[in-house]
């Protein structure tokens, strides 16, 4: 059963959970709630939680284990001959799962027969040749163990999906049958419902957490797998960024250093453009300007932060560059050889990330006490003395945050860079020149037909966990700076 019909259906049980109840309650008592320990609605509450949430977190689990159980099991067919030099188990595995997706899909069209698809003595060259009529086709090559293990792989994960629902639809059953046998007048149901809504109030806040232990170690174990075929040396001290996808990509050159440097470049150009304008936007809106620009000017600034990426890049294509060739290109000072350098696509993402320096910056500023001004005052202080001696120092942290926020954006800019900045990957100080980006780089080498099984395909992963090492000591960076300023003026 789809796991969508499975919600529904265990939603439905809670429903009818909740009603049946909440008129239980009511019976208990005669009718009469006021005989009731807690509302008729906690009673209702308590019986569509204790359906709900077993079910949920039952069905969660089932699909979070049922993958590694799965490729745990189909990982002992793929015998060691078929893993070639260059390859690794879990890229077998890779396309054991694809060749899976694509019999599934086959048969689903009618091109393949359930027990054509099932057979593990089926013909080759027949289920191959089926498959490319369907257009079901992923890998360049069907071999014999990679399809008896993508059938295993089939009916393995069949057979789970029906267990789970199953032990997921008697899970909600039973939890129905518990809350109404515990269902009565003196039942305090109040405290067993605000016990589970704190529950999940904590497993809400605990998500963050989880999601990026998650995303770490998705990205750790594609990361070794490329380190496994590419030299983690080269990857991290080669100066030069040149794929190639001849073979297994045995004749690249992988070196990650010119990609961070475009992509501190272009932000470091963002940052000078966004900093200034959208710290002095801040602080006339929230000490100079008067209630009625204030109420007009914000929110026509937060605006820029609700603009599309892509319609920056091409503000960046189609209006940046152009004026910016007209000035330094070769009619102008010669400065420029194309409209695609990496001052255009800073200054366009500079422009982004106003409003994150503005808005937030404002606010901040707000918070500011009251007192601290008017003793600033009372001390003879100008108001252009207030903020600069007084309010200014007092919010930096807060200050600081914004910056950083601006800058985790702007290493992560994917569009404005693809459209503004260009896709050479090199190492200079001209500013007038293309260049790229980690991000950008991520998108195109896993754009296209190249085989996945290569270091070019693989090394979006590398590049993805270099820039998440980045990010996170920048965060630290800027949590020190905070702390050691709060202080200081606290």
């Amino acid at each position: 059963m789809p796991v969508f019909w499975l919600i529904v259906i265990v939603l439905a049980l809670a429903a009818v959970g909740f009603i049946l109840g909440r008129a239980r309650a009511l019976q208990s008592a005669g009718g009469d709630r006021r005989d009731l320990h807690s509302l008729p609605i906690y009673y209702g509450s308590n019986v569509a939680m204790k359906s709900l949430v077993p079910a949920f977190l039952l069905m969660i689990g089932w699909l979070i284990a049922q993958p590694f159980a799965v490729n745990y099991a189909v990982s002992g067919m793929i015998p060691d001959s078929v893993i070639s030099e260059g390859s690794s188990r879990g890229l077998i595995l890779a396309e054991v799962r694809r060749t899976s997706d694509g019999l599934t899909n086959a048969v689903a069209s009618g091109a393949l027969t359930d027990d054509m698809a099932r057979d593990a003595g089926a013909d080759l060259d027949a289920v191959t040749t089926r498959l490319k009529d369907a257009g079901q086709v992923v890998t360049s090559q069907i071999t014999q163990p990679v399809l008896h293990a993508a059938q295993r792989y089939r009916a393995l994960n069949a057979t789970g999906n029906w267990v789970m629902t199953g032990l997921v639809l008697l899970t909600a059953l039973v939890g129905v049958l518990w809350g109404l046998k515990e269902t009565n007048a003196d039942f305090r149901a109040r405290n067993v419902v605000e016990q589970g809504v704190m529950a999940l109030l904590i497993a809400a806040a605990s998500i963050a957490v989880l999601t990026t232990i998650g995303i770490v170690f998705s990205l750790i174990g594609n990361t070794w797998v490329f380190f496994n075929l590419y030299p983690a040396g080269d990857f991290f001290t080669l100066l030069e960024w040149a794929p190639s996808f001849s073979g297994r990509g045995g004749s690249s050159s992988l070196g990650v250093l010119p990609l961070l440097w475009g992509t501190f470049y272009i932000s470091i150009v963002a940052l000078l453009v966004a900093v200034p304008v959208g710290l002095f936007a801040a602080v006339y809106l929230s000490e100079y300007a008067s209630p009625t620009v204030r109420s007009f000017a914000k929110p026509m600034l937060e605006v820029l932060a609700g603009i599309p990426t892509i319609v920056y890049g091409l503000f960046a294509l189609l209006t940046i560059g152009p004026m910016l060739l007209s000035v330094f290109g070769p009619d102008g000072t010669g400065w420029m050889g194309g409209q695609r350098a990496v001052i255009t696509a800073g200054l366009a993402m500079g422009i982004m990330l106003i409003p994150f320096v503005s808005s937030l910056s404002d606010d901040i500023i707000n918070a500011v006490p009251q007192a601290m001004r008017d003793g600033s005052y009372g001390l003879g202080a100008t108001k252009s003395e207030t903020i600069k001696q007084v309010i200014l120092p007092a919010a930096l942290p807060g200050i600081v945050g914004a910056i950083l926020l601006a800058a985790s954006r702007a290493i992560g800019e994917t569009m404005i860079v693809v459209l503004g900045a260009g896709a050479a990957a090199r190492l200079s100080l001209n500013p007038f020149e293309a260049m790229t980006t980690v991000t950008a780089k991520i998108v195109s080498q896993l754009t296209g037909d190249s085989d996945f099984a290569s270091p070019e395909a693989l090394v979006a992963f590398a590049l993805g966990m270099s820039l998440f090492v980045l990010t996170l000591g920048l965060n630290v960076l800027a949590l020190f700076i905070v702390r050691k300023y709060r202080e200081q003026y606290d």
